[in-house]
């Protein structure tokens, strides 16, 4: 957990500007550098988001790699908390997750916490959570993952295979350890301190299910790094490899926040968002455009601030000489804001329509993905 006057970053808030080096010092993970770039470009083209340091930080990349390099492949763990729809924040990251996959060849084991969002939303249904949960993965298999490759289960309809490895990471953390790192208190619900241990087994599943151990890699928001500080502490005491992770930074939202979130409807973008939708946000977008047309051809715009600018930045706009032609014209006053905001628009809604169709489809597919017990 870390808190500060002017942010919070937790596994269930974020909030407030994000200073992403004081949490790389707090947290104490490895900034991603130029050795371990040129070191991933060895594999296969790097994403765009880790080239522009999106995804900017990990712990034990370099001894996930000497592994892979030695002949022993690892497999992927990511997740969703479903609280509700889909939003580019979310899908961000599960974007970068395929590539990982793809480059890799890798096994992915994706884990819906449906328990987690019932525990820690007091208005939320089991119900509610489990809805949402499948919906949700509509949405993980409209991205293209393997079939063969791609595993995803509700906690609670897998908890068979998972409570094991839980009860056994419950037994290593004391209340004390939960307390000090995710700032629980007398008011916390059990379930809630226990939880963990569940986001934690998904580590070791792949091992345990090929009885023998294997390297793991979490790519997530480095708001989700306390709960696998806790995996990493105990998972040599179970006989387990330490996870590797890589870490991105929030989706900012249109608002100008640093996080998109489902609390600011108006700034956020969903998977289910109609073309009509999408172009009406994204033209009350905030922008570091100035006060008038006179002015911006004058003074320029501040891109760095801009949240379509940001868009393009995240995902909607992979060529970096593109990019930084669209910088210079925007510092210049030689593009005004209407313009990028129609640009990102038709971008946007390109996107969705194809991703809208594929999630259609997908519901057809769940039984290929999908884990029960």
């Amino acid at each position: 957990m870390e808190k500060s006057s002017e942010f919070t970053v937790t596994p269930w808030e974020v909030s407030g500007e994000i200073d992403y080096d004081l949490l790389i010092e707090k947290f104490g993970t490895k900034r991603i550098d130029q050795a371990l770039l040129d070191r991933m470009a060895r594999y296969g083209p790097i994403h765009p988001l880790m080239r522009r340091g999106v995804v900017y930080s990990h712990r034990d990349m370099e001894w996930l790699l000497d592994r892979y390099d030695a002949g022993e492949h690892f497999y992927l763990y990511t997740g969703r908390g479903p609280s509700g729809h889909t939003h580019l924040g979310h899908l961000m990251p599960w974007i970068f997750t395929k590539h990982l996959q793809d480059v890799f060849g890798a096994q992915l084991y994706f884990q819906l916490t449906d328990d987690e969002k019932f525990l820690f939303n007091e208005n939320l249904s089991l119900q509610d959570t489990r809805e949402m949960a499948y919906q949700n993965l509509l949405d993980v298999i409209a991205l293209g993952f393997d079939p063969k490759k791609t595993k995803v289960f509700l906690d609670t309809e897998y908890i068979h295979n998972l409570y094991p490895f839980a009860l056994q990471v419950a037994k290593k953390v004391t209340f004390s350890t939960a307390k000090a790192v995710f700032g629980f208190d007398n008011s916390t619900n059990i379930g809630s301190i226990f939880y963990t241990s569940m986001q934690t087994a998904p580590a070791f599943l792949g091992s345990a299910l090929a009885g023998k151990n294997i390297p793991c890699l979490i790519p997530c928001g480095i708001d989700q790094d306390p709960h696998f500080r806790i995996t990493r502490d105990i998972a040599p005491s179970l006989g387990y490899y330490k996870p590797a992770l890589l870490h991105n930074k929030m989706f900012p939202g249109l608002t100008g926040s640093d996080k998109m979130s489902s609390s600011q409807p108006n700034g956020t973008i969903y998977t289910t968002d109609s073309p009509k939708r999408v172009r009406k946000k994204i033209n009350t977008a905030f922008t570091g455009g100035a006060v008038s047309v006179d002015e911006q051809r004058k003074s320029g715009g501040r891109p760095e601030v801009c949240s379509v600018f940001k868009y393009k930045f995240y995902l909607f706009e992979s060529d970096d000489r593109k990019l930084d032609e669209l910088y210079e014209k925007c510092r210049k006053g030689e593009i005004l804001c209407g313009e990028c905001k129609r640009s990102l628009g038709d971008a946007v809604v390109s996107f969705l329509e194809k991703h809208q169709e594929a999630r259609e489809k997908a519901k057809d597919r769940v039984d290929e993905f999908i884990l029960r017990d």
